[in-house]
């Protein structure tokens, strides 16, 4: 009797955790269909439905996988090493509540962690089958990442300066609850964190992801001998990193409206509909910010993606002084 009670208040804990896996999944192609359709507008053209990744993804599953002759094993593996770690980070990173069952595990090095294992893993199959494009592609995502993970690091030790913490429920709370007020550091964070986020999900001004130009593309170019299945693995992958940095942000810089008391039916259903509303915006604001600025040459990465590590680096220099006072 007392093992059945104590399952059945396990239920809505997992229910709850259940519920916010399935819900990065279901949104991430939406919010790519989001993102198409109104770039499309922005550019007086019509564009695609906004369910279309939906019916692009089922009908790449249902197609033949096509395999180069010499791809090994990890040619085939990487598509689902990818899709798995990519939507492990995402559905631990707090959405619509904190302190969920699995919140624990929601530390910001392990999805940076998770992120750059997603990483190694499609630049080395890039490289497997020995193409050019392959290679071009994987020398280019390793230089993006030489420089964006360092300073995704120092945005990950400031939150961690300000909140005390590297838990992402301890943080989200931490913003909620606690006095912050508007700090330089962490605009400076921020700023750095939205720079991050458009080098690692490949979008303009690092690259663009609706076209196929071999002078300019990067994570094109390592999946371009992809098909089938593990192609669909890989688009359904690209959609859920970009849910992924989106909550990321909202956790991390603007948690307001997530369910972090009580975790009543009310707070639960109020969190969902805040977030969103928040993905929403976000999904509207990254295409309207592309069409602005212009495709940046590859030389001029390390300028670009170096701005973020100096405004991360003078984020934490900043807060270390403060606190020295």
């Amino acid at each position: 009797m007392a093992m059945t009670s104590s399952m059945l208040a396990w239920w809505p804990d997992l229910l709850a955790q259940l519920v916010q896996m399935l819900l990065v999944l279901v949104i991430a192609p939406l919010v790519l269909g989001i993102t198409r359709k109104v770039k499309a507008r922005a550019l007086r053209r019509i564009g695609a439905p906004v369910l279309q990744p939906y019916r692009d993804l089922w009908k790449l599953m249902h197609k033949e996988a096509v395999l180069a002759h010499n791809a090994s094993w990890l040619y085939r593996v990487a598509p689902y090493f990818v899709f798995a770690a990519i939507w492990v980070a995402a559905a631990l990173v707090p959405t619509y509540a904190t302190g969920l069952l699995f919140s624990w595990s929601a530390d910001l090095i392990a999805i940076v962690a998770l992120l750059a294992s997603a990483r190694f893993a499609l630049a080395l199959a890039g490289m497997d089958v020995g193409t050019a494009f392959g290679g071009i592609g994987s020398s280019r995502e390793m230089l993006i990442a030489s420089l964006a993970e360092p300073a995704m690091l120092l945005v990950v030790f400031t939150v961690a300066l300000v909140a005390g913490t590297t838990q992402l429920s301890a943080v989200a709370i931490h913003m909620v609850e606690e006095p912050v007020g508007l700090r330089v550091s962490l605009a400076l964070a921020l700023f750095a964190f939205v720079v991050i986020a458009l080098a690692e999900n490949a979008r303009i001004p690092i690259d663009n992801p609706a076209t196929h130009l071999e002078l300019t593309m990067v994570h094109e170019a390592m999946v371009l001998e992809y098909s089938g299945r593990h192609l669909a693995m890989i688009e359904a992958a690209a959609a859920l990193k970009l849910v992924l940095y989106f909550s990321l942000l909202i956790c991390l810089f603007g948690p307001f409206g997530m369910a972090t008391g009580a975790q009543t039916f009310k707070a639960l259903a109020l969190g969902l509909g805040v977030y969103l509303a928040k993905i929403l915006v976000l999904a509207v604001a990254l295409p309207v910010g592309e069409t602005t600025i212009a495709k940046m040459r590859v030389f001029r990465y390390p300028v670009f993606l170096g701005g973020a590590f100096a405004a991360g680096a003078l984020a934490v220099f900043l807060l270390f002084v403060s606190k020295s006072f």
